[in-house]
């Protein structure tokens, strides 16, 4: 069954981000407060789907295909928001790098399916870490708001910068994994190649005892 319980969280993570782009622009001033905690309810859901997934046994390869790619569309559309109404260089760098490192990743893992090899560039533990780090710097970028005093704002710009740092970083672990598969075969081949000619040598020119 491809549409279980934590594929149509998946996919309502996917459905809420038009929501959050309509209630951004609202001409409100609880416009991105309200855009927040839509965001952070979309985030709840991809804890939520992974955790159901596991719980009730119903991990599928279209949910681990989904998964990510709502991440990278939630992050990527509210990145490109905050970037177009705040207008500063200072967002615009980090976004520029996130983005481009979606895209890069998203390309390397379809080479290495093209391998044969998905499974060396699997989704790992600092890759989730970056997209929760990611989540919670474009949520308080998204409020903009202080609360209490907190200055939420300058907190999402720290966040995102060091999210920025976790996502170069997981970026390299992958790049640095795929091409050490694709460099295997390779060496495999060659002994192979190496061993058939010793052996063919040896058969022409047998050795005298």
């Amino acid at each position: 069954m491809i549409f279980n319980v934590p594929v149509l969280l998946t996919l309502l993570r996917i459905l809420l981000l038009p929501v959050i782009v309509v209630v951004f622009y609202l001409d409100y001033s609880w416009a991105r407060p309200a855009s927040c905690v839509i965001f952070i309810l979309a985030g709840i859901t991809d804890w939520l789907d992974g955790y159901l997934a596991r719980r009730l046994g119903q991990e599928s390869r279209f949910g681990a295909f989904l998964d990510p790619v709502a991440d990278k569309l939630m992050v990527a559309s509210v990145l490109i928001l905050i970037v177009e109404f705040d207008n500063s260089p200072w967002l615009t760098i980090p976004a520029i790098i996130v983005i481009g490192r979606e895209i890069t990743i998203s390309a390397l893992r379809e080479w290495m399916a093209d391998m044969g090899q998905r499974g060396k560039v699997a989704v790992s533990y600092l890759g989730k870490l970056k997209t929760t780090l990611q989540i919670v710097a474009l949520a308080l970028l998204l409020w903009h708001h202080d609360i209490a005093g907190l200055p939420t704002y300058r907190i999402g710009m720290i966040a995102l910068y060091v999210a920025t740092i976790l996502t170069i970083w997981s970026m390299v672990g992958y790049i640095r994994a795929a091409f050490a598969s694709d460099s295997l075969p390779a060496k495999t081949n060659n002994s192979a190649s190496n061993s058939a000619n010793n052996n063919a040598n040896n058969s022409v020119n047998p050795k005298i005892p």
